[in-house]
């Protein structure tokens, strides 16, 4: 059984070795333990560090990308590497690194594929009370679009089975925390939490820079994945609320017209028809939206099957070098 962590990092000399030894170099059930760090586009000495560690991986790019391409592209690398399990930690030691035993013990168990490691928010000192609220609020969202109960939704520390890193996909540039966990909970995979602790503060968080600029695009990833995984329920609940007021402002035309006052509220049934083929157009939006969704779920299928097989491949040509 072969662990790799991987670790994304941009510009992080100063909290690289810090974080790295705090990791564990040994777990019961585990046969290897390899690093791997997600070099994105830094411009300070971040590699020179990593590989004086002694970190066994490097996958560089030469721009800054964002930590939703870093973070796939440590998972492909992982999985090429022969990976059984991925944990995916931050590089400023925001994690406590004994706790990664605690995070892959349900995979190792055969219990799940995703394990989501659960910060206690509240009691964490350098949180303002404005993100702890917000943390929560977001992923109560979280849980409502994917049907799932995983209480830390932008949590970063997390464990994936093989199989799980195989099917999985990120599409936004932002972030692939909550897109993750919504792509899994439609698609079914087995998901579980477990509490964490956290160190002390080293630096302050880039995702925060701006609680509005945070939550706006947040609120974007939410949405369009809902609208990937979901697109009838949610056009179709929009659609049918818009012809419920069109129905409403028809039969309120009708009533005067039977009264024989109908001259005077011609405008509520031009405002009915428009609402109501707003309405039925928004529906059938929901269903084309709904096709495209099971052709993507084909597509899914199919590049899982890719990626397995090059996968394997892989790891053969490693095996018999």
């Amino acid at each position: 059984m072969k662990l790799i962590i991987q670790i994304p990092c941009y510009n992080e000399e100063k909290t690289l070795a810090l974080t790295y030894r705090d990791l564990p170099k040994h777990i019961d059930g585990i046969d290897e333990i390899e690093y791997l760090i997600i070099n994105d586009g830094s411009t300070d000495h971040t590699v020179a560090v990593a590989r004086e560690l002694g970190i066994q991986h490097i996958v560089s790019f030469k721009q800054n990308k964002g930590l939703a391409k870093g973070f796939v592209a440590g998972l492909d690398a992982c999985l090429q590497l022969g990976a059984d399990i991925i944990v995916n930690t931050d590089a400023d030691n925001q994690y406590f690194g004994a706790d990664i035993e605690n995070l892959i013990r349900p995979i190792l168990d055969g219990n799940a594929d995703i394990v989501v490691g659960a910060r206690p928010i509240d009691q964490t000192a350098h949180f303002s009370w404005k993100k702890k609220e917000f943390q929560h609020l977001g992923s109560w969202v979280v849980r409502i679009a994917s049907g799932t109960n995983i209480p830390d939704a932008p949590s970063g520390f997390r464990a994936y089975s093989r199989e799980a890193a195989l099917r999985l996909n990120v599409v936004n540039e932002y972030t692939y925390t909550l897109e993750t966990i919504i792509q899994a909970g439609n698609d079914k995979i087995a998901m579980t939490s477990v509490p964490i602790r956290t160190n002390e503060e080293t630096r302050p968080s880039r995702l925060f820079s701006s609680m509005w600029r945070y939550m706006r695009r947040s609120a974007t990833v939410i949405v369009r994945s809902f609208l990937m995984y979901k697109p009838l329920c949610f056009f179709g609940v929009l659609g049918t609320i818009i012809s419920a007021f069109g129905i409403i402002l028809g039969i309120r035309f009708l009533s005067f017209f039977l009264a024989g006052d109908g001259n005077g509220h011609t405008q509520s049934l031009i405002l009915a028809a428009i609402l109501l083929l707003a309405g039925f157009q928004t529906i059938v939006v929901g269903l084309l939206g709904d096709i495209i969704a099971a052709n993507r779920k084909i597509l899914q299928d199919v590049q899982y099957r890719v990626r397995k097989q090059d996968c394997r491949d892989q790891s053969d040509k490693i095996v018999n070098v």
